[in-house]
């Protein structure tokens, strides 16, 4: 089976991106030319990271988020700028992608209408992962849930007039009764239906 012949299956992820950025290198690349924080890092990802324990740490995961995203909406930085993606906390602290200039722009060509990502790191290394959902790739909401009381309703007619079915065909076999009896003349009128 040659690599053609795998079909992807449908699934509401247009674009998935994975990125590992070594601490130490990144320590050392930021204290070389501390100009580079600048080119690489908002003002607000700055402040961010200026205020940590390790701000080295949170440096690395930034970066390495900034080019999972990158990957997920098809680009790498391929044509991009650095700050063309920051990477902001949303109101319970999770990090949240935001998307400038021509990363915009790509997402907004391709249809991508969410992205999450989730970064993380070890005493050595920060990895990113990011997942780029587009409206067409996106999963159908399903129909709306059923009130538990018509469902059970439902279940109940159901179930009778299986019971009148078997009991039809108890009959035909005793040939003892010819008439078939219609859904209403079994279950019965109930006051509200009238």
């Amino acid at each position: 089976m040659g690599s053609t012949d795998i079909q992807p299956a449908p699934s509401g992820v247009r674009g998935l991106g994975v990125d590992i950025v070594e601490i130490d290198r990144m320590r050392q690349a930021l204290a070389r030319r501390p100009r580079l924080k600048e080119r690489l890092f908002s003002e607000a990802e700055r402040d961010y990271c200026e205020k940590r324990n390790r701000p080295e740490i949170h440096y690395a995961m930034r970066f390495a988020a900034k080019e999972a995203v990158l990957k997920a909406i098809g680009t790498g930085f391929s044509g991009m700028r650095f700050c063309d993606v920051e990477v902001v906390r949303d109101k319970h602290g999770r990090p949240e992608p935001v998307l400038h200039g021509r990363a915009a722009e790509v997402a907004a060509e391709s249809g991508v209408i969410e992205l999450h990502l989730s970064l993380s790191f070890t005493h050595s290394t920060a990895v990113a992962s990011a997942v780029a959902i587009t409206g067409a790739h996106r999963p159908k909401p399903e129909s709306p849930p059923i009130d538990p009381r018509a469902r059970l309703e439902a279940s109940f007619r159901e179930a009778r007039l299986m019971l009148h079915e078997m009991s039809l065909a108890d009959s035909e076999d005793d040939e003892t009764d010819d008439a078939p009896l219609n859904e209403e003349a079994f279950i019965g009128a109930r006051p509200d239906d009238s």
